[in-house]
Formats: C-alpha cells, structure tokens, sequence
C-alpha cells in the first residue's frame, strides 16, 4: 500500500470541500481512501515555508493506482475546478510503502 501524507493550506474551506466530493468516487474507483484527516490551527514545527492547516493520509493499493488517479482527465478536470481556487499550497511531508 502507498500511503502520503499531505500538508496543505487551504484558503476556501466549501472550495475543498467540493474538490473532495467531487474526486472522491475517482479515488473509491482505484480502490484508495482517506485515512486520517484532520484540521490544525497552528504548526509547530515545519521545513517549509508554506502555511499548513489541513492535514491527511491518503492511500493507494499500488503505485500504479496512484499514477491512474492523479493522471486522468477526469481528476485534472476537478483539480482545476475546485482545487486550485482553494488551495495556496501544498506540501508533501512524506509518502511511504506500507
């Protein structure tokens, strides 16, 4: 399983949230899921510079499952729509196998 954990500052909150339903069946359809999501109001510790308020884990059987979702037109499309209007920045902290 790939697991990445994701930092990212969100500006629009009903934004992000629209971008998450809306990818989340494109996600369900790979067979990945969120595992932990959580909303932080302050960072203690950080090795970038961008802001971070909302943090998850997101999940994937495979690489190759990853790859799928994040490189198909239907993402891409949501991505654009909903995701890059509410978010600043995003920061990967770390992405493992498990």
């Amino acid at each position: 399983m790939i697991e990445i954990l994701v930092g990212l500052n969100v500006l629009d909150s009903d934004g992000y949230q629209a971008y998450r339903e809306a990818m989340t069946p494109l996600l369900t359809n790979v067979d990945g899921h969120f595992r932990y999501d959580f909303t932080i109001a302050q960072t203690l510790k950080s090795e970038t510079d961008h802001k971070i308020n909302r943090v998850f884990v997101i999940c994937f059987p495979d690489f190759e499952s990853k790859e799928e979702l994040f490189n198909s037109e239907a993402y891409k499309k949501i991505k654009q729509q909903f995701f890059e209007k509410s978010v600043k920045s995003t920061t990967i902290i770390s992405e493992y196998e498990s």
